[in-house]
């Protein structure tokens, strides 16, 4: 691993409801499964999981709900759900996010995505991308803790061979910008589904669109001067 620099050496993107807006996705699946077993279901419910490690949210979805199977059974079906919608339907990307992944590789920085979501449902994403690529992938079955742990990022830099304090994260959601904190890196917050706290090392932005790879090289050296 590369020592922290002053330059940026990697940006490392969040998937749902950072790359593309697959938060409804799942929202519709959790919705869809407390209607098969008549059980209760708010859009708090919903907001409440997003950002969350995968076994986490059927934890609380088993609880919430009442099921009898085993939270590994939770996790199948609400997969099978969200997999099925992105099968009929395709990711919708969020404005912005394929543009500065572009730009990212044409200049040759480094990228990864780091996501809570497991492999299966990942890799059916990238497969839809019309453009950009990932130098790494680190999904919620890469780690043993995922978000807001700060696993997943720290293996992310690891990947990259590159130093997660001169990494910048882009987060939409408070789990994934603690995780990606926590990790060092500073945190581009997208919000979109929830609010997320701008407080510490982390810069709010309204949307991806409106950044450039020159304003994430800035960013980054005003993080280093305060």
């Amino acid at each position: 691993m590369q020592p922290m620099t002053a330059h940026l050496q990697a940006v490392l993107f969040d998937m749902d409801g950072t790359l593309c807006d697959t938060e409804p996705v799942w929202m519709a699946a959790e919705l869809a499964m407390a209607q098969r077993y008549g059980a209760g279901w708010t859009p708090a419910d919903g907001l409440a999981l997003v950002g969350k490690q995968l076994i986490v949210s059927c934890t609380y979805i088993k609880e919430r709900m009442g099921l009898p199977q085993p939270v590994e059974a939770v996790f199948e079906e609400l997969l099978a759900g969200a997999m099925t919608a992105i099968a009929h339907e395709g990711p919708a990307w969020r404005p912005g996010a394929l543009d500065l992944l572009m730009a990212c590789n044409g200049a040759g920085l480094p990228t990864a995505l780091v996501t809570a979501s497991h492999s299966v449902f990942t890799e059916a994403i990238l497969d839809g991308m019309p453009s950009g690529r990932f130098d790494a992938v680190v999904t919620g079955d890469h780690v043993e803790r995922g978000k807001p742990a700060p696993d997943p990022y720290l293996l992310a830099a690891d990947l990259l061979e590159v130093n997660a304090c001169s990494c910048i994260a882009i987060e939409d959601s408070p789990t994934g910008a603690e995780s990606a904190e926590a990790a060092g890196c500073l945190v581009i917050v997208v919000p979109n589904q929830v609010a997320v706290s701008s407080q510490g090392r982390r810069r709010e932005v309204d949307s991806l669109a409106e950044l450039s790879l020159a304003d994430l090289q800035l960013l980054f050296e005003q993080d280093l001067s305060v």
